[in-house]
């Protein structure tokens, strides 16, 4: 409590300093009693007195004198002497003449007079000080009747200055003295207005006015550059004292907030100086004008209230800001600064109106926190998805994510127009598969830095749900490629490393490439065109088309735009494609299929002409012949439909093996299944496939047929008989005919998820209304970032909201804390709400 002593004492200190450097005029604390002849000699010009002129003292005067002298200190520390004029019996000038005036007490500045004052109006100091301060300061306080005069001023000061407007019971009281006093240090800075009528209250925004108690409101008006727009509104809480009103106006006077880029525990603002708390908000680069804005929507609520300041985790070195997204300071000595992690701006307002819930939140994170290390530690807990499982234990290491741009609702759009291809990756941070695959996504950047043209980037969906909206975005994640933010490809491939930089650098080549003469495409056969491509061993599709097939040749390129980023694919539409397709024995239309660059150069007729048929028929035509099954490469070959003739191995095949699997692979006739081989050192997990087949993992190599598609049966070649082409297909003739016993039948549940898909974004607006998809807006469209309303009730509850309101409504700034804050509680929430994956 004692910093908060200090600030008060420092607040008087600085008002006594205000009003002791005005000079006094003859001895504090004596009332004066001259001549009239004296009194108007001693006059000076600019210098105001309150003169009271009486002939002799009468018993009800004596009331009123007495109050005059008790206010001669106060209004001295104004500069304001107060003289008795002691009038000659025989005197009948204009003050000392008649018996009314003697009623009177007069305020001159200079020889001028200023206003004759009643004496029943005079009646104690606090009246004395503010009806003598009033007419004084006739210029920097307005007194007002009707909501129009108060409507006129404001007009006359927005974009200008701001306003104090004050309301009073009555002139004279303790209050109006209070006002006025504020008003002859801060009237060059402010205009004040007073009023006595209550009914402007409400008329203000007050729906229940307290009539019995005075009020003060700070207006905004300087914020309000349009005449349309109506100046906010800011309640002073506390009662109308001259202290109170002076810190009232200090508060007002400090930057809404304050940037700061070192150590909290340095940091001292107006705001922990005048015993209130200080709220930081966790910032960084890629998301500051976010934070900025969700920052001004917090000041706005908590003025008066608690200053808030922006941190930049960027320049702050502090283990502890990784892990929050507020901060709060006590002006308490002593007190450490409180880190906590807080969902929302709601909370970070209650946090400040109710102290007892930083102890509250603060507890509970303590508890998940336990919570979650006893689920680490304990086996049983753990779930059984593999891939939360890996993400959870690997959860503290922290990403390298310089390399990748975080996008935001103001961002990304222009982000799409600055380079010639933008990968986007749209996640959310608290989902595990998002973080498995932004490791990936870390690793390609990595592997394409310093590329050109190629921007990597990440938008957050959990904190900007309405880009991902407009994006089509609808699971999580989702990659896609811009082309100068206009065509879109999107990514469906396997998430690894390789794949991910295949795919990206695929993209940067025109799909399909147009080719110009015979050398370029021979030199495309080879793989030596593009040259950025050189690099990359990649099956290449040639398609070869004549004026004759125009039809076929449209059809090929809208298959490319389908294929963009998965194929390379040229094509060749010259006079000379039927010279250039004769060297592959076929006509056009004509697909020619590189393989090995260049070394196996295969001849295919279009016979179907559709886009769809023609993208099934190159991705057919892209499969390997006999492949060795991996992870990453099992989906294409698993959409075939057909049976496996799988040889497992314990290492790589040898080379009689392949040729002879090859052999059967090649025969046209043989294409109803898929022949292939899986090495169990590279692609363990054939260990459980043949356990699952088998119970036990058999003697290997083992050449075995199932189709997954169909019955499910799984039959193993017989281990007596060498693998040779004849005993395979003599086996497999048996198989046809029914003829072989399976050694198992597996199970006809359908492999499916165990659970529906989520639409995340769907369910995100159900839990948290205020992040509406529907309601996001692209840059040019943003309507102000400004709050509904200011903590003092500045606006009225009107039936029909106005144009400023209603675009409020639209974009709700601030309600999330988005952007920077690591949201580790809601991570939390929703992985226990989705605990079943």
């Amino acid at each position: 409590m004692s910093a908060q002593k200090n600030s008060w004492i420092s607040v008087f200190s600085f008002l006594l300093f205000c009003v002791s450097s005005i000079p006094t005029w003859g001895s504090a604390g004596l009332l004066q009693e001259l001549s009239p002849q004296e009194y108007f000699s001693s006059l000076q010009a600019g210098r105001a007195s309150l003169a009271y002129f009486s002939h002799s003292v009468s018993p009800g005067a004596q009331p009123f004198l007495e109050q005059i002298e008790n206010s001669v200190e106060a209004l001295q520390d104004y500069g304001i002497s107060v003289v008795k004029v002691n009038c000659p019996k025989e005197d009948v000038s204009r003050y000392c003449g008649k018996e009314n005036t003697l009623r009177k007490a007069y305020l001159f500045r200079g020889n001028v007079l200023i206003r004759e004052f009643p004496t029943d109006a005079l009646f104690d100091v606090n009246s004395i000080v503010a009806n003598v301060l009033f007419a004084l300061l006739f210029n920097e306080v307005k007194y007002i009747e009707t909501l129009a005069d108060l409507q006129n001023i404001e007009n006359t000061l927005k974009g200008r200055s701001n306003m104090v407007f004050a309301y009073v019971q009555a002139t004279g009281t303790a209050e109006h003295r209070a006002v006025m006093e504020a008003a002859f240090v801060y009237g060059t800075v402010h205009q004040f207005v007073l009023t006595t009528e209550a009914t402007l209250l409400k008329d203000t925004g007050n729906d229940e006015p307290d009539m019995s108690s005075a009020r003060l409101l700070f207006c905004h008006c300087q914020w309000a550059t349009d005449l349309a727009q109506p100046c906010r509104r800011t309640a002073m809480e506390q009662p109308l004292t001259l202290l109170n009103i002076h810190r009232h106006l200090k508060l007002m006077g400090a930057p809404l907030v304050t940037e700061v880029a070192e150590d909290p525990e340095k940091v001292s603002t107006v705001h922990l100086q005048l015993g209130l708390p200080l709220v930081f908000i966790l910032s960084q680069k890629e998301t500051y004008e976010a934070d900025r804005r969700t920052a001004e929507f917090v000041a706005w609520q908590l003025l008066g209230k608690a200053g808030v300041a922006l941190l930049s985790r960027d320049l702050v070195d502090s283990n502890i800001l990784l892990r929050s997204n507020i901060a709060l300071k006590t002006p308490d000595e002593g007190v450490p600064i409180k880190y906590l992690v807080l969902e929302d701006t709601d909370e970070v307002i209650t946090l400040v109106e109710d102290k007892s819930k930083v102890k509250q939140i603060q507890e509970d994170e303590e508890e998940n926190e336990e919570d979650e290390d006893e689920k680490e530690n304990n086996n049983q807990d753990i779930q059984d998805d593999q891939v939360v499982e890996a993400v959870s234990r690997d959860k503290k290491r922290e990403l390298p994510l310089e390399q990748i741009l975080a996008l935001t609702e103001e961002t990304f759009h222009s982000a799409l127009l600055e380079t010639a291809r933008t990968v986007v990756m749209f996640y959310a941070s608290w989902e595990a598969v998002s973080l498995a695959v932004l490791r990936s996504y870390t690793e390609v950047a990595d592997h394409l830095k310093g590329t050109q043209g190629v921007l990597l980037s990440r938008v957050n969906c959990w904190d900007w749900p309405g880009v991902c909206t407009k994006e089509n975005v609808t699971q999580f994640p989702t990659i896609k490629i811009y082309e100068k933010g206009e065509r879109s490809v999107m990514y469906d491939g396997m998430w690894g490393t390789e794949e991910l930089t295949n795919f990206i650098m695929l993209s940067r080549v025109s799909c399909p490439l147009k080719l110009t003469t015979i050398e370029e495409a021979e030199g495309y056969l080879r793989g030596e065109f593009p040259p950025e491509l050189s690099s990359f061993h990649h099956t290449s599709v040639l398609g070869v088309f004549s004026t004759a097939t125009i039809e076929a040749k449209e059809a090929f390129e809208e298959a490319g735009n389908i294929l963009s980023g998965h194929v390379t694919m040229g094509m060749y539409f010259e006079d000379d494609a039927l010279a250039l397709s004769r060297q592959y024995a076929v006509s056009p239309p004509a697909l020619l299929l590189a393989r090995s660059g260049g070394r196996s150069v295969e001849g295919i007729a279009l016979s179907k002409q559709s886009v769809q048929d023609m993208v099934q028929m190159i991705r057919y035509e892209l499969l390997d012949i006999f492949p060795e099954i991996t992870v990453q490469n099992l989906p294409p070959y698993l959409q075939l439909g057909k049976p496996f003739l799988i040889l497992f191995s314990d290492g790589d095949i040898s080379q009689m093996e392949s040729e002879e699997m090859l052999k059967v692979a090649k025969r046209r006739s043989q294409q109803v299944f898929v022949a292939c081989w899986l090495n169990l050192k590279k692609t363990p997990v054939g260990r459980g496939i043949l356990k699952a087949y088998f119970a036990t993992v058999p003697s290997l190599p083992l050449l075995v047929w199932v189709n997954l598609h169909a019955g499910g049966q799984v039959f193993k070649f017989p281990s007596e008989q060498s693998i040779t082409e004849m005993n395979i297909l003599s086996w497999l003739e048996k198989l046809k005919a029914g003829l072989e016993i399976p050694s198992s039948t597996l199970s006809e549940e359908d492999w499916k998820p165990p659970l529906p898909a989520y639409d995340f974004l769907r369910m995100m607006e159900t839990t948290m209304p205020e992040l509406s998809l529907h309601t996001s807006h692209h840059p040019g469209e943003m309507p102000e970032q400004r709050p509904p309303e200011s903590p003092g009730g500045d606006t009225a509850a009107p039936k029909e909201p106005s144009q400023e309101n209603k675009a409020e409504k639209v974009v709700s700034p601030g309600r999330d804390l988005r952007g920077t804050a690591p949201r580790l509680a809601a991570r939390e929430k929703q992985g226990k709400r989705h605990s079943e994956l």
